[in-house]
């Protein structure tokens, strides 16, 4: 009998090691603590609880203007895949993402106003159902598949279509052919294969677009907090190139506010109206919108 208890005990040490291991460190995962703070004391001070979930995203947003353009920032491990904020650096991914989700821990009880509870609502948004398994491959690489699985979990409603956007030929490759510069692709090969089924599976889903060229006509119909999607050509396919948010200024204005790259401004910015802003570089061929519901 005694022996069995050994065992049993063995087996919960082992199962408690294996699960730390599948863990990365908060230091790791969560960077900013003092940012965080100053967010939260804007939050309360604005009572940005009080707004939409929309215009919250948006106030979040601006008090995140002046943040540093970080590189890659999702890459941080070469095996285990974790949700992460960086409040240091952002790219224009995590950018979108952390205003979205800091919005969404607003709708709680001030005490849950967290870097824990933040975390939460970044897995919720970034991975595949919702569920971050410790895979790469459960998180959505692709704005297409977020869109397509944020969409039909109720999270965002994808106004596209309903805006006059049509559908374009779709490819996503630009990992596989670019895998070199993602920290858990160079660390294992073995990876490839697994996502270029995962890039296969996210081409054939449909993709819309609403040309550049209309989007000044539509600029009306959308809100400050919209998640703007921007679409570019190579060849005869599309794929999404770039994301930020959408901000309506007090004149009437909307605004494209987004983590600009190095090679521009290299931090957040309030920049352009959308439609003009769409035609300062040429490979860009238009834009898709989700509106986030909750």
């Amino acid at each position: 009998m005694r022996s069995w208890k050994v065992l049993a005990l063995l087996l919960l040490i082992c199962s408690a090691a294996l699960a730390s291991q599948s863990r990365l460190p908060f230091s790791t995962v969560f960077k900013g603590q003092d940012q965080f703070n100053r967010l939260v004391a804007k939050a309360k001070a604005g009572n940005w609880k009080g707004l939409p979930i929309g215009e919250r995203t948006a106030a979040v947003g601006q008090a995140l203007v002046g943040t540093r353009y970080k590189h890659f920032t999702l890459e941080i491990d070469n095996r285990i895949e974790s949700p992460s904020v960086n409040f240091n650096g952002m790219d224009c991914w995590t950018f979108f993402e952390t205003a979205l989700g800091f919005a969404r821990m607003l709708n709680e009880p001030e005490s849950n106003w967290t870097p824990e509870r933040l975390l939460y609502y970044i897995e919720m948004d970034r991975y595949r159902g919702g569920q971050c398994t410790g895979d790469y491959l459960s998180r959505l690489h692709y704005l297409e598949d977020w869109l397509y699985d944020n969409n039909r979990r109720g999270l965002v409603q994808d106004l596209t279509r309903e805006l006059g956007g049509s559908s374009v030929p779709h490819s996503a490759r630009e990992m596989t052919v670019n895998w070199r510069h993602y920290r858990y692709l160079a660390a294992n090969r073995s990876l490839l294969g697994p996502l270029g089924r995962m890039e296969a599976n996210v081409s054939s889903l449909p993709l819309y677009q609403i040309p550049k060229s209309q989007v000044a006509k539509i600029e009306p119909k959308l809100r400050s907090g919209d998640i703007i999607g921007i679409l570019s050509r190579d060849g005869g396919h599309f794929s999404t190139a770039h994301v930020g948010l959408a901000l309506r200024s007090g004149d009437g204005v909307l605004h494209f506010m987004h983590a600009s790259s190095p090679r521009n401004y290299g931090k957040v910015v309030v920049d352009d109206e959308l439609s003009k802003y769409l035609y300062r570089y040429g490979s860009d061929s238009g834009i898709l919108v989700a509106r986030p519901l909750r």
